[in-house]
């Protein structure tokens, strides 16, 4: 069998997946339709078929208006957070990182708290929402102080001195948010909720909200597919085959940065989906990144779609933060990695 071959049945088995997480998301809830009753109204609702599915007009309602965005989104946000750490794994040749290593989740986490320190009162005439919009920004801001410190001692030749910067510049903006929660005691239980990270209020506006940042920071990583590969023997082996290090790592940080940024402002701090999905794809797949790149794509969408179904279920009518079950999920994942010494990039 070819390379392309495989390829394309691995590309094939990922797509499997996410049609496979969509329709067990967009069936489970806790209000609606029996759950074996939509697979069947998705069909009916194709072109030139029609038949009897016992679903009425309401409860469609709930299935389009209230869970399909929620289960869109969230294979957004899960598809862009594993593309992006594996990306970074691969730039900085660090198996370890993901895609909050350079500051953004502080700097969206930050931003979100002075949004809601201001109070949704008032910026009640804001014509944007401004919990997303201060958290995106500040997201950007902090990878870019993160890596002009970085630079100003050698980081653009040196991933490691970027990853020295973004640990001191995450402490910094720590610290602020923590300064900032002391003297606004009254939005710590909100600014929490936000940092748990939730989809349970996603709704179509936000999805079209993301999805330009994400198809832009997708297509610019997919199209350095074969860089990364390159950067796993090292800068100086990589320049020697034609690569300009600086700007290529430059490029892939930004690319990366501004997709997860974007994610991030809509659903909070959500972990270990870009850290985890990409080491299961290099167990099952190989260590390539014309593979590796794709199927963290769409694995992490799938997974981040079937991990919100039993934060919708296991307390209700409240809701698990989705934060909390990829934790579960992720942390004891990521020690079986590291006991048996199989992550690497």
């Amino acid at each position: 069998m070819s390379g392309e071959q495989h390829d394309t049945r691995w590309f094939a088995a990922g797509g499997v997946f996410v049609l496979f997480a969509v329709v067990i998301g967009v069936s489970i809830g806790p209000a609606g339709p029996d759950w074996w009753r939509v697979p069947l109204e998705l069909v009916n609702r194709l072109p030139l078929i029609d038949f009897e599915t016992g679903v009425s007009d309401a409860d469609w309602a709930i299935v389009w208006k209230v869970r399909m965005p929620r289960v869109v989104l969230g294979g957004l946000v899960g598809g862009m957070l594993s593309i992006a750490g594996a990306s970074y794994q691969g730039v900085f040749r660090n198996p370890l990182v993901d895609p909050y290593l350079l500051g953004s989740a502080a700097g969206a986490g930050l931003g979100a708290t002075i949004a809601l320190t201001i109070g949704r009162d008032a910026t009640s005439t804001w014509p944007i929402d401004p919990v997303p919009t201060i958290a995106f920004i500040f997201a950007l801001a902090t990878v870019m102080v993160t890596y002009t410190v970085g630079a100003a001692f050698g980081g653009s030749r040196s991933g490691v001195t970027l990853v020295l910067a973004g640990v001191a510049v995450v402490s910094f903006t720590s610290a602020m948010q923590t300064f900032i929660l002391q003297r606004n005691v009254e939005v710590i239980r909100e600014v929490f909720r936000w940092i748990l990270g939730s989809l349970s209020r996603a709704d179509w506006g936000d999805v079209w909200l993301v999805i330009p940042y994400v198809t832009v920071s997708t297509v610019v990583l997919l199209l350095h597919r074969r860089h990364l590969d390159v950067f796993r023997v090292g800068d100086e082996e990589a320049a020697t085959l034609g690569v300009s290090v600086a700007r290529t790592r430059l490029v892939i940080v930004i690319a990366a940065t501004f997709g997860t940024a974007a994610v991030v402002s809509v659903s909070g701090l959500i972990g270990f989906v870009g850290l985890v999905v990409p080491h299961i794809v290099r167990m099952v797949a190989g260590a390539g990144y014309r593979r590796v790149l794709p199927l963290s794509l769409m694995g992490g969408a799938g997974f981040l779609i079937l991990a919100d179904v039993p934060g919708r279920m296991i307390a209700r009518p409240a809701e698990t933060p989705i934060g909390v079950v990829t934790a579960f999920i992720g942390a004891p994942f990521f020690l079986y990695l590291l006991r048996t010494r199989r992550i690497g990039a």
